[in-house]
This record gives C-alpha cells, structure tokens and sequence, in this order.
C-alpha cells in the first residue's frame, strides 16, 4: 500500500509518501508546497490542491492520510488552517482516494512513543524509520509521520477487522 501523508497549512503544505509492504516502512518522496502570501486565499487554496493533484498522479498513492485540526487560541489562525486542510483533503478525495484524519498527538504517539514530542524529535524519528528520506524541511517530515501512522493503524484495523471476519469477537 502506498499512502500520502499532508501536513496542511497555507502557507506551507507539508507532503509524503510512503510504501508500506508486510509491516515495513518504505520512504518514496516527500516535499513542501509553499504559497505566495501575497496571492489571495482563494488562489493559494488552488495552488494547493493542483500540487496535490499533480503529486497524486506522478506517485500514484493507494490512500491519503491528513492530520487533524487542533484548536488554535488565534481564531484567524485556525480558520486559515481549516480552509487549507479543506482543500487538502477534497483534492485525494476527489481523485478516489480514501482520506483518514489523525489527531496530532497520536501521530506524534506513532512516531516517537509519546504524544507531547516536539518536532525535531518526530524529525529525528522519521529520518530513523525511512533512512532514505534524507534531509528534509518540518513540514515534509511531519507528513511523513502522518504517513507512518496512517500505516500502523492501518494494519491495525484489518488485523481487528480479519478477526471479527473469521467470527472471534
């Protein structure tokens, strides 16, 4: 399974994506989308979503994995967010992909073991758990921990689902 992880923002639209194959982790690409602040919401909203179409169809992921909006003290701030987070998640949607959201502390929780880790240490991790990543910007690392968790709890949802199939509940 190939899955896109999206670190949503206006200005800056964190991306990954990784190969995930008999619970191994594999690094395929990552990158930031950066917007012009000087362009109108409205066409930084567009400029996301065609990156994100043009990253779905040269990498081709089978699913789309986003993180959740947590509550923000700035109200301008976390409407800015949201409309960012809107166009990252209609964009997979809207080319067949199926989207999941996770809240920021269980990426985190995935990745590094707790759900209070500061970025350098989901950095830190990610790089360790795909060493082809490389050097990457904050943005790109935390979609790829998006990414990554999506996988783990992705394996963990057929696990349960191939359980209650075969009729132990």
């Amino acid at each position: 399974m190939r899955i896109l992880g999206i670190d949503p923002g206006l200005q800056k639209t964190g991306w990954g994506i990784i190969q995930f194959e008999s619970n191994r982790l594999q690094f395929v690409a990552c990158g930031t989308i950066q917007t012009n602040p000087a362009d109108t919401t409205a066409q930084r909203l567009a400029e996301i979503s065609i990156a994100l179409e043009k990253i779905i169809q040269d990498w081709t992921p089978d699913e789309a994995a986003i993180e959740e909006t947590f509550v923000n003290r700035n109200p301008a701030s976390a409407l800015k967010l949201g409309v960012a987070r809107g166009a990252a998640m209609v964009t997979p949607a809207r080319l067949g992909l199926a989207v999941a959201e996770y809240p920021a502390n269980l990426v985190k929780k995935s990745v590094v073991g707790t759900g209070h880790a500061a970025k350098d240490q989901v950095g830190l991790m990610v790089r360790t758990l795909l060493p082809g990543a490389g050097k990457m910007g904050a943005d790109a690392a935390d979609a790829l921990a998006i990414a990554i968790c999506h996988a783990h709890h992705a394996s963990s949802r057929k696990r349960i689902g191939g359980i209650m199939a075969g009729g132990v509940r």
